[in-house]
């Protein structure tokens, strides 16, 4: 079998309404689909971000290298890529997503089987909601949020603070907190908003709180993240972060000064899910949990699914924490609307695909609608 095209597809759709974390507002959704084809019939498909520069990287550095070969090759073509433009995740991260969903559907088998089998059928997620919304109060939205998210099964959810005074936030989680009640795992990210004092104030109120992790609350210096390892060592709660990072030296670097409690990469920015899998590995030598980010489509989630069944428990105990999925509920059609056959959720769970490759295919009449 042999590559024949490699092409890109730049998805973009206006939002209703002005959503998003601390630092601004989002007014569209993007992304950038990637499409593999072989001289067989077969097609691998990804997606990454749609950052400058990326797209290019694929169609002028990737798409010549990978045309007429063998996409079994995976080791040897994974090399050969990142060699070509010293090493940027997230071009790499989208086009390896497409071969291995080549991979697997040339062999018959899921992506998890392809890395050595799944440790789990199902996997939790948590609600990535509660954003702040232009013209609404957060003290009234969030709590209204957390009781429609309780009703559809979720019992983790994580909200976005630091975008108006530390007293207001906390009145609106504490009001989250009462609806939820004190067993639900309730997260917040700050998104860079904080100072380093003020990331210190906040964290310890989040502690009298119940909260399970503050991700991010400084400003993601990438690669340095700086200042991270002050905040794991003066305060309690888990801190979660290096979302932003793109590769294993990078990692290294982060998680040996320990910068984060729990670490974050995400499939599509960081290299591919065998990329994740090393940075989690290397983690646990440090004994710090990986959560992966996922904030994308369909493709993304799916392919984070499989890379969430990979990962162990963070302990042998019959009550320990297992990885938990992102589920972005920031409005995006290239969740589900993009793909002809979606993932399972259900009660706050998503099923492991069990199809071929990635388990989900994208509905190219759909790509073609977003792509104009």
């Amino acid at each position: 079998m042999k590559i024949t095209a490699v092409k890109t597809y730049a998805l973009h759709h206006p939002l209703t309404q002005s959503i998003g974390p601390s630092t601004a507002y989002y007014r569209s959704r993007s992304a950038l689909i990637i499409k593999i084809e072989t001289d067989e019939g077969l097609i691998g498909w990804g997606e990454t971000t749609t950052f400058t520069g990326v797209r290019a990287i694929i169609d002028e550095q990737y798409a010549p290298r990978l045309i007429g070969q063998d996409p079994l090759k995976h080791r040897a073509l994974w090399r050969n890529l990142w060699g070509a433009n010293f090493g940027n995740g997230m071009a790499l991260g989208g086009v390896d997503l497409a071969l291995d969903d080549l991979r697997g559907k040339a062999l018959n088998l899921p992506i998890a089987e392809l890395y050595g089998g799944r440790l789990r059928d199902r996997v939790q997620a948590y609600a990535s909601a509660m954003n702040y919304i232009e013209g609404e109060n957060p003290i009234e939205q969030y709590p209204r949020e957390a009781e429609n998210l309780l009703t559809q099964g979720y019992r983790a959810m994580k909200m976005r603070i630091g975008g108006q005074p530390l007293r207001q936030d906390l009145a609106a989680m504490a009001a989250v907190r009462r609806v939820v009640g004190d067993d639900v795992k309730l997260m917040a990210d700050g998104n860079g908003a904080y100072t380093l004092s003020s990331a210190i104030q906040m964290g310890r109120e989040m502690e009298k709180l119940g909260f399970d992790w503050f991700e991010e609350p400084l400003p993601q210096s990438v690669p340095e993240y700086a200042g991270y390892e002050i905040l794991t060592d003066k305060l309690d709660i888990a801190i979660a972060a290096c979302e932003g990072l793109t590769t294993r030296g990078m990692f290294k670097e982060a998680i040996t000064r320990r910068a984060m409690d729990i670490v974050q990469p995400d499939v599509c920015l960081a290299g591919g899910i065998g990329e994740c899998l090393f940075v989690a590995e290397m983690a646990r030598l440090w004994g710090i949990q990986c959560m992966p980010h996922c904030w994308a489509g369909g493709l993304v989630i799916a392919a984070t699914v499989h890379l969430l069944s990979l990962l162990p428990d963070a302990s042998w105990s019959r009550h320990t924490e297992p990885p938990m999925l992102e589920y972005d509920m920031v409005p995006n059609p290239f969740q589900d609307d993009l793909l002809s056959t979606k993932l399972a959720i259900k009660n706050g769970f998503v099923a492991v695909p069990t199809g071929p490759g990635l388990g989900v295919e994208v509905d190219e009449e759909r790509l073609a609608y977003y792509a104009k």
